[in-house]
C-alpha cells in the first residue's frame, strides 16, 4: 500500500481513533475512568507527534513532488482511492496539527471534569480528522475528513461549551455545513468531468473558463466560511467565546488554516482563470476583513471575543497574500498560517488560565495582574507582541512577506493590510494595559497564583516556537518554498493550457 515500505503517514492518521478505543473500553468508577482518558489520550497524542516529527525529520525539503504517498483501492470501479501524503505546502500543517493537540489535553486536565472520557475521545477523533484532510490526495478522502473535522469540535462546543453553547455549536455546523455541501456538487462533477477523485490527476487536469468560474464558486463557498472571510465570519467569535478552552485553542490554531489550506491545494493550481477573475472580490473582501474586524476588536469587553475577531483580521492578510499570485505573498500567507495557528493557540490559552481562577472573562474584572502573576505577564506580552507583528516573533514574517506581495500588485492594498499591524498594535496593547498593568485594586485578584508547572509545560513549546519561527524563519520556509515555486509554474502552465482550449 505504501510508496515508502511503512505506511508512517496512515499511522499517524489513525493511531489517535485506536487511544479514543483503548479510553472507549476503560471500566471502573467515574474518578478511575477520567485519570485513565486523560493519560491514554496524553500518551497517544505523545506518540503522534513524535511520529509527525519522524515525518517532518525525512521529509525531502528540495522536492514539489506528494511524499509518504500510501494507496489502496476503495471504490475500485468508481476510481476512487485510499489516497494520501504530503508536499511542502501540508507537512507543517500535520504537524502543528499533531503538536497542539497534546497541549489542548494538558490545558484540559483540571478545567474539564464533567464527561472526562467523552471528550478525551472527542479531541483523539478530531485530530485524526484534521490530519486525514492535511494528507489527502483523493477528493473524496479530503472530503470526508473536512467534514468529519465538523462532529467531534460540534460536540465539544455543545457538551463542554459555556452557557449559550448549543446556540455556538449549531451556528458553527450550519454555517460550515451549508458551504461545504456547494463544495460536494463540485466534487461529484470534478468526478463526472474527469473520471476520477485523485488530487494529482485532477491538477493537471484542464477546465474550461465558465467550468473554472462555477467550481470556484462552489469551494469559495466552503473555504471562505472555514478561514474565516468576511462577511462569512459571525459564526467563529460565538463559537470562540462558548468553547472551552481547549476547544478553542484547536478552532484557531488549525481549523481556521483549512478553509486556507483548501484555496492553497485546489482554488489556485486547478482553477487559474477563476482564480485571476476573482482576486479582485478576495482582495476587497479580505482588506474589509483586515479593517473592520480590528476596529470591531477594539471595541470588545469580552477578551474571548477580542482575539476571536483579532483572528479574522489575521485570516484577511492570509487571503490576500494567496491571491497576489507572487512568490512572497504566498509565502507570507502559509507563514501567517503556521504562525497564527501557534500565537492564537497561546493567546487563548492564556485567557484560560485567568478564566480557570476567575470565571470571567471581561477585560473590566482584571487589571494589575502583573503585580501577582509575573511569569504569566511575560508569556502574554510575548504573545501579544507576536500577534502585533513584532520583528523577531513569528507574526512579523508573514504579515512583512504578504504585504510585499500586495505591494507588487497594488500599493494601496498593501498600504490597506499593513493598517492592520497598526491596529494590531492598538488593540493588543490596550487589552495587555488592562488586564496586566495598573495597580492591583481589586481583592479577589491579590491571591491568584501565577503559572503552575502544567500551565507552564503548555505554554513552553508555544513560546520557543514563537521565538524560534521569528528568529530563524527559513528553517520552515525550506520546506515549502519549493513547492511555493512548483504551484506557481503549475499556475502559470493550467492558465496556458485553459485559455488555449478557450481558444480552440
Amino acid at each position: 500500500m505504501s510508496t515508502v515500505g511503512f505506511p508512517l503517514l496512515s499511522l499517524i492518521i489513525f493511531l489517535p481513533l485506536v487511544g479514543a478505543a483503548i479510553i472507549a473500553s476503560v471500566r471502573g468508577d467515574e474518578r478511575t475512568i477520567a485519570s485513565n482518558a486523560r493519560w491514554t489520550a496524553l500518551w497517544t497524542s505523545l506518540i503522534v507527534f513524535f511520529l509527525s516529527l519522524v515525518l517532518w525529520v525525512r521529509f525531502d525539503r528540495s522536492s514539489a513532488d506528494f511524499q509518504f504517498v500510501e494507496r489502496a483501492a476503495w471504490f475500485g470501479d468508481l476510481a476512487i482511492s485510499y489516497h494520501v501524503g504530503v508536499d511542502g505546502l501540508s507537512v507543517l500543517f500535520v504537524l502543528l496539527s499533531t503538536a497542539l493537540t497534546p497541549i489542548c489535553v494538558i490545558a484540559s486536565w483540571e478545567s474539564v471534569e464533567n464527561k472526562v472520557r467523552e471528550y478525551m475521545i472527542a479531541f483523539l477523533v478530531l485530530e485524526t480528522m484534521m490530519v486525514g484532510m492535511f494528507a489527502a490526495l483523493d477528493l473524496v478522502i479530503f472530503y470526508l475528513f473536512f467534514e468529519g473535522v465538523l462532529i467531534p469540535m460540534f460536540l465539544i462546543i455543545g457538551i463542554w461549551g459555556g452557557p449559550r453553547r448549543t446556540y455556538a455549536a449549531f451556528k458553527f455546523f450550519l454555517f460550515t455545513l451549508a458551504g461545504s455541501v456547494l463544495m460536494l456538487l463540485a466534487v461529484i462533477w470534478l468526478y463526472l468531468d474527469a473520471g476520477t477523485t485523485d488530487i494529482p490527476f485532477l491538477l493537471d487536469h484542464p477546465l474550461s473558463r465558465s467550468a473554472q468560474i462555477w467550481l470556484f464558486l462552489a469551494f469559495f463557498a466552503s473555504f471562505a466560511v472555514k478561514v474565516p472571510m468576511w462577511p462569512f465570519h459571525t459564526w467563529l467569535p460565538d463559537a470562540h467565546v462558548e468553547a472551552p478552552t481547549a476547544g478553542s485553542v484547536i478552532l484557531a490554531g488549525v481549523l481556521l488554516k483549512m478553509g486556507g489550506y483548501g484555496f492553497l491545494r485546489f482554488s489556485l493550481p486547478m482553477l487559474p482563470e477563476a482564480s485571476v477573475d476573482f482576486a479582485p472580490l478576495i482582495f476587497a473582501l479580505s482588506a474589509i476583513a483586515v479593517v473592520y474586524t480590528s476596529l470591531v476588536a477594539l471595541a470588545q469587553e469580552d477578551i474571548k471575543k477580542l482575539i476571536a475577531y483579532s483572528s479574522v483580521a489575521h485570516m484577511g492578510l492570509v487571503t490576500l497574500g494567496l491571491f497576489t499570485f507572487t512568490t512572497q505573498g504566498i509565502e507570507g500567507a502559509i507563514f501567517q498560517m503556521l504562525s497564527h495557528g501557534v500565537v492564537s493557540a497561546a493567546l487563548f490559552l492564556c485567557v484560560g488560565v485567568i478564566y480557570d481562577r476567575m470565571h470571567t472573562r471581561e477585560i473590566a474584572a482584571y487589571g494589575g495582574l502583573a503585580h501577582r502573576m509575573p511569569r504569566y505577564a511575560l508569556l502574554f506580552m510575548l504573545f501579544s507582541m507576536a500577534s502585533v507583528g513584532l520583528p523577531g516573533t513569528s507574526g512579523f514574517v508573514g504579515e512583512f512577506l504578504a504585504i510585499v506581495g500586495a505591494w507588487q500588485v497594488n500599493r494601496v492594498l498593501a498600504l490597506v493590510a499593513a493598517s492592520g499591524m497598526v491596529l494590531g498594535a492598538a488593540y493588543m496593547l490596550w487589552l495587555y494595559r488592562r488586564v496586566l498593568f495598573g495597580a492591583l485594586t481589586k481583592p479577589e485578584l491579590k491571591a491568584l497564583l501565577d503559572l503552575s508547572p502544567r500551565e507552564v509545560a503548555a505554554f513552553t513549546p508555544l513560546a520557543a516556537l514563537t521565538l524560534w519561527m521569528g528568529i530563524y524563519p527559513s528553517s520552515f520556509m525550506q520546506f515549502f518554498s519549493v513547492s511555493v515555486a512548483s504551484l506557481l509554474d503549475r499556475h502559470q502552465a493550467m492558465l496556458g493550457a485553459s485559455r488555449q482550449l478557450a481558444g480552440l
